[in-house]
């Protein structure tokens, strides 16, 4: 079973890319974070025409996850438990698979803006309501793939330049605590276990030529229960798709769980 995440950056202005990998890359399930559309404007068609079956949590023209899946998706959960108030969509979670069931979440982490103001201290409580539903997955035993656009990059070699980035949005000593918390529940970074070298990356700015310079950090992970990492074969970074026409800024991340 192939799953991968990607924060595609608008569903509608990237069909076509997203199309050609799903054709290409043969993932058997995706989770895509940044849709930007409500539920009933989703191109489900375009994507149910290529054998997946869709879940969705969309919101008018910000945030938006969605779970595509060749197996049946089951159990689907919207939105990140903690707080009723919160109405962005950020959050979801199903079953999906034939022989062996992995739960499956597509996690879009805000971004923060600059350290300290509002968005920034609502990042900080999205992932502390996080941890929470981290600590409910693990309590379970399941096999369970976290994956998404988590806005935080783990350590210096998952950045271009360490020393400009430090302490910034994305790099914060307190970001990257709230992550350290999940993995050391005893959660696996699939891409880290395959690929033990730093300075490969998931997301490149569209500004200051980033994707030329190859200026990119590494902040969208797949992070795996136990249960998961014992059937864990392969993970990678398939770099192709941002460097086409119209790309979103962030590739896809992929792993391999035997069915």
């Amino acid at each position: 079973m192939k799953i991968a995440t990607w924060n595609v950056n608008s569903i509608k202005a990237r069909l076509p890319n997203i199309l050609d990998w799903l054709q290409d890359g043969k993932p058997d399930v995706v989770l895509l974070q940044e849709t930007k559309t409500v539920d009933d404007a989703f191109p489900a068609m375009e994507i149910e025409d290529l054998g997946y079956n869709i879940a969705i949590h969309g919101q008018k023209t910000y945030n938006g996850v969605a779970i595509l899946s060749k197996f049946p998706i089951e159990d689907v959960e919207r939105g990140l438990p903690g707080n009723d108030d919160d109405e962005q969509a950020r959050y979801i979670e199903a079953t999906v698979g034939s022989n062996r069931p992995v739960r499956v979440a597509s996690i879009y982490v805000p971004m923060g803006t600059a350290v300290g103001d509002e968005k920034f201290d609502y990042k900080l409580n999205f992932l502390d309501r996080l941890i929470t539903r981290f600590e409910k997955i693990r309590a379970s035993g399941d096999a369970a793939v976290m994956g998404g656009d988590y806005n935080i990059a783990p350590d210096d070699m998952d950045v271009y330049d360490p020393m400009k980035l430090r302490e910034t949005v994305l790099c914060t000593t307190v970001e990257r605590k709230r992550l350290r918390t999940m993995m050391n529940m005893g959660f696996t970074d699939a891409f880290r276990t395959f690929n033990p070298k730093g300075h490969q990356y998931s997301w490149w700015d569209y500004r200051a030529g980033a994707w030329n310079k190859d200026n990119g950090l590494r902040i969208d992970h797949l992070l795996l229960t136990p249960a998961a990492a014992d059937r864990l074969s392969a993970s990678d970074i398939d770099r192709e798709p941002r460097g086409k026409e119209k790309a979103s800024d962030h590739t896809p991340v992929w792993c391999m769980i035997d069915d």
